[in-house]
């Protein structure tokens, strides 16, 4: 093992990285329960999902630890199974098949922009500056993230915003939502914030595995208070017998068959596909950079090797591969994208700097498929501290970042800040990006922007121009 996963070359050992994969699984085991209860609205039967969810996440989560062996685990991404659900079958109209299909057809594109190299020059095209933007930017996500967990948010509405109706020009109050502090007294929210002390005093004591003590603590505290409770699933022989339901359906008809036959619905194809492939895409690239470069998983020699590597050499190669095959992987088997866990870096803030902490997580999904009651009984609530946490970590990336200099502070901001604020990794990198080609743009610059650069920064506006039409 210690061969095998370089552990001392890394700084590491097996403890530290066992306590690694419990709190990145901790983190994410969410997923087990949340992406059948989401793809089942599009009327996809929940015990295939849930298996779907559980073989995804171990197949893409093995290769990423055992071929690229570094500490990233993988599932059905949150935001792209909603876009599955919400807009592709709701909105568009296709069937659940037909989206499965889109998926596959996103895996394989995804597999050839990896094979090809078009992932590592994006990679090496983005500035040092908007890198420590995007690592200081999935902190505040991440945290964000947690706090959302943790019940210490509410929206309220925005008695300040006003629209006009009717004919006779009736002006009312508009909806709009704003955060707000939500009220400290209820259970969850109480729990919650005992967690987040508990887990900062034992960060503070430098006691060891701190985080996952801080969520098992948590956990237990909720079960007289009705927080932490068994959930309803079926069992997992009922599961397996719904499976081949999903199994392959991207293939059938409708499917894969029916998805190209009507000439006039292939542009909204196309145009999915495409959105679907952005944002994998860049989710990846951003989780990648901002967990991945300060910690040292990914060292300055592995992103400028990116472009002169011929094959799958550097850690970044094997790590972009992994992430590539997982989704076309998730759709054979019946589920929306699979991508690369931002939650991973929960286990990297533990300590977790090899593939040995995602062979944990993978094991702990295949248990998962037979105690799935007992996983989703831990509460949002118990890992939301590691989230705000680990957040808290992740922003020492902004203190790179000359703030005071506006040409560099603004692409940041986007690249950073704005992640956070629009809830999406890829949309944060596309306002970074743009902006950073408007102010090299004003200053005459324009030769220092990398073509590759370029290419990526007009598929980002082109995207948000077909998404504002479909």
């Amino acid at each position: 093992m210690e061969i095998f996963f370089r552990l001392k070359e890394n700084g590491t050992n097996v403890r530290t990285e066992i306590l690694a994969g419990l709190t990145t699984f901790f983190a994410m085991a969410y997923i087990i329960m949340v992406n059948p209860n989401m793809l089942n609205l599009a009327g996809m039967p929940w015990g295939a999902v849930f298996l779907a969810t559980i073989i995804a996440s171990i197949i893409g989560t093995l290769v990423m630890g055992l071929v690229a062996n570094v500490p990233y685990a993988q599932a059905p991404g949150m935001g792209l199974n909603a876009f599955f659900v919400f807009t592709v079958v709701f909105n568009l109209g296709f069937t659940w098949q037909e989206a499965l299909a889109m998926v596959f057809i996103c895996g394989v594109i995804n597999i050839l922009i990896t094979v090809t190299k078009i992932r590592k020059l994006i990679i090496k095209a983005i500035p040092e500056s908007l890198q420590n933007a995007i690592g200081g930017g999935i902190g505040i996500f991440i945290a964000y993230i947690g706090i959302k967990s943790a019940g210490l948010l509410t929206f309220t509405s925005d008695p300040g915003t006003y629209v006009q109706l009717g004919e006779g020009g009736t002006v009312i109050a508009n909806s709009s939502a704003v955060p707000a502090l939500a009220a400290l007294n209820t259970p969850g929210v109480l729990l919650a914030i005992f967690g987040l002390i508990l887990t900062v005093v034992l960060l503070i004591l430098k006691v060891k595995g701190a985080i996952l003590i801080g969520i098992i603590v948590t956990t237990l505290a909720g079960i007289p208070f009705g927080v932490t409770k068994v959930g309803e699933t079926i069992s997992f022989s009922e599961a397996l017998s719904q499976l081949p339901q999903t199994f392959l359906a991207a293939f059938g008809n409708p499917g894969l068959l029916s998805l190209f036959k009507d000439a006039s619905k292939l542009p909204l194809v196309l145009i999915t596909i495409f959105s679907f492939s952005l944002s994998d895409t860049f989710d990846t690239i951003g989780t990648f950079i901002g967990t991945g470069r300060k910690t040292g998983i990914f060292t300055d020699e592995d992103i400028k090797a990116l472009e002169s590597s011929a094959g799958f050499k550097s850690k970044m190669d094997k790590a972009l591969f992994a992430d590539a095959i997982a989704t076309s992987i998730g759709s054979i088997f019946g589920t929306s994208n699979t991508t690369t866990y931002v939650e991973s870096a929960a286990g990297i803030g533990v300590g977790g700097r090899t593939g040995l902490t995602s062979v944990v997580v993978a094991v702990l999904f295949a248990v998962s498929a037979f105690f799935a009651s007992f996983i989703s009984a831990i509460p949002g609530v118990a890992t939301a501290p590691a989230l705000i946490i680990v957040g808290i970590m992740m922003l020492s990336a902004f203190k790179d970042i000359d703030w005071t200099d506006l040409d560099v502070a603004i692409p940041a901001f986007f690249a950073g800040v704005f992640m956070a604020l629009v809830y999406s990794i890829s949309y944060g990198i596309a306002g970074g990006f743009i902006f950073y080609c408007i102010v090299k743009l004003v200053k005459g610059e324009a030769k220092d922007i990398s073509p590759v650069l370029w290419v990526a920064t007009v598929l980002f506006i082109l995207n948000f121009v077909l998404m504002a039409i479909i």
